[in-house]
């Protein structure tokens, strides 16, 4: 009979992200397993049965979803530096987790629903980023604002997936030119950020990294040590700030220790 299960939630834009753990076995043996799934139906109430031990939201919390205050992480709840009250919190966790695995300065690209670029610098402090519109949004503006372009959904590589960079076909050649778009944003932001910080590394998440990872890689300058892919970069900045708390203990909010 399965155990009971600790979860971690972090609510998208357009999904939730779930990190999960067998509450017998600790949040590292065996790893962590991650779901990412849309958002439940309106009559789910999502903490009914395992609550998580800890969530933050980037979209809508649905009232009806039973999610608890007491477990919600806030930007105090990150210990990165000079954040500004604006902030999303998932460029928080991403960018403080990533900085902690970089132990360094780092520039995190979150291609996600929106690709955002977040920079620490090497003393651990929030270094300003850039915001552009990601794959799903620019294949839907694309349609909507054009009478000769359809409105595409789905994954963000060609359906036949030929890997042909220059498609004759025109919803290939979309998505090849959204996904060519992006990595090139990501390659010049890269650049710059290393250009200000020598050993800037690269750490690259968000549904849509696994597709611009071949993209970044043709560039000789991001070999491994460079460029890290971390597709779960939020979720494993919650766990950490949140792990399993002491047996018949309350969760424990975070402490706020800012570096």
């Amino acid at each position: 009979m399965p155990g009971r299960q600790l979860r971690w939630l972090l609510i998208g834009n357009s999904r939730w992200h779930w990190a999960l753990a067998d509450a017998d076995r600790g949040v590292t043996d065996p790893p962590l397993r991650f779901l990412h799934l849309p958002p439940p139906p309106s009559s789910t109430r999502t903490a009914a049965v395992d609550p998580p031990l800890a969530w933050a939201a980037v979209g809508p919390v649905p009232p009806q979803a039973g999610l608890s205050a007491a477990t919600r992480l806030g930007l105090a709840d990150v210990p990165l530096a000079d954040v500004p009250p604006w902030l999303g919190i998932d460029r928080a966790l991403a960018g403080w987790w990533a900085s902690r695995l970089a132990n360094g300065p780092v520039l995190v690209a979150d291609a996600g629903t929106v690709l955002s670029l977040t920079r620490v610098d090497g003393r651990g402090r929030f270094a300003g980023g850039r915001l552009m519109a990601g794959a799903a949004l620019q294949l839907r503006a694309m349609g909507s604002g054009t009478q000769g372009l359809p409105c595409l959904e789905g994954d963000l590589v060609a359906a036949d997936g030929s890997g042909d960079a220059w498609p004759r076909a025109t919803e290939a050649a979309m998505r090849q030119g959204v996904a060519e778009g992006l990595a090139a944003a990501v390659l010049e932001a890269g650049r710059q950020a290393r250009a200000l910080e020598v050993g800037c590394r690269i750490v690259l998440t968000g549904g849509d990294g696994e597709i611009l990872l071949p993209l970044l890689r043709r560039s000789s300058d991001l070999g491994e040590a460079v460029l890290l892919h971390r597709p779960d970069l939020c979720l494993e900045a919650l766990v950490a700030l949140c792990p399993r708390p002491p047996d018949g203990s309350a969760q424990a909010r975070p402490r706020s220790s800012r570096i």
